[in-house]
């Protein structure tokens, strides 16, 4: 469970974070949704923020219904946002209880249901949503998936956010905190205006989801090309 290459990683994570860099998108669209206290006040931008978030991360391509929808769709996410507590925000991985993670799990439907239409896949886009805006759960794509799968032993698949999949993620923050709380104490948020760093740190669930896409990014990308060698051959 302790793994020895989590600073590592997240740096070549964060080598690719500077202002303009996609990956920066989290940091523009997290900063947002924590410091305005009503998204309802201004909607238009509010879903464009999010919007953006989620194409810079993959979300309107190929087969995404979002492809035929406009930044309008999100209109009824960003209202029900706007009814959450400012508390929840405070929501990290080292939160994690029974309680806690019903909450989670009733703001993931709570979002599925106001964005999700016809039995569409849900899992990567409300989790890339919870992280973008709330910052307090890694988002379950598929690099994350194979890369969590690999440290459980494949004794959760991460296919659904429920007390397992959480509890397990909760797990592996307490084997690695020490490293895990360091990363999140030095790492902050770049301003959009500015470029500059805030005083924001990153969420220690953000530290993880870091970890979990690039070592799985790494991990996928090796697996296809070795895969490619007898053909190449």
């Amino acid at each position: 469970m302790i793994a020895t290459n989590i600073e590592s990683i997240v740096n070549k994570f964060k080598s690719q974070s500077n202002p303009d860099d996609r990956y920066t998108s989290f940091d523009y669209c997290y900063n947002y949704f924590r410091t305005t206290n009503d998204p309802n006040n201004d909607i238009e931008k509010s879903c464009l923020v999010l919007g953006f978030y989620l194409a810079s991360w993959g979300m309107f391509r190929g087969s995404s219904f979002l492809l035929q929808k406009s930044v309008r769709h999100f209109q009824p996410v960003i209202q029900y946002i706007a009814t959450l507590d400012k508390l929840i925000w405070d929501i990290d991985v080292v939160d994690y209880d029974e309680e806690i993670i019903e909450i989670i799990i009733e703001i993931y439907n709570g979002v599925k249901n106001r964005l999700i239409l016809n039995g569409q896949s849900d899992l990567t886009l409300i989790t890339k949503i919870l992280l973008g805006v709330f910052g307090f759960i890694p988002a379950f794509d598929n690099y994350f998936r194979i890369k969590f799968r690999e440290i459980s032993d494949n004794q959760c698949g991460f296919t659904r956010v429920n007390l397992k999949s959480l509890t397990f993620i909760k797990t592996f923050y307490e084997a690695n905190k020490t490293l895990i709380d360091k990363l999140s104490a030095e790492t902050f948020t770049t301003d959009f205006i500015t470029g500059q760093k805030t005083t924001i740190n990153y969420p220690k669930a953000k530290i993880i989801d870091m970890y979990g896409f690039t070592a799985g990014q790494i991990a996928g990308t090796y697996r296809t090309n070795f895969e490619m060698i007898p053909k190449i051959l």
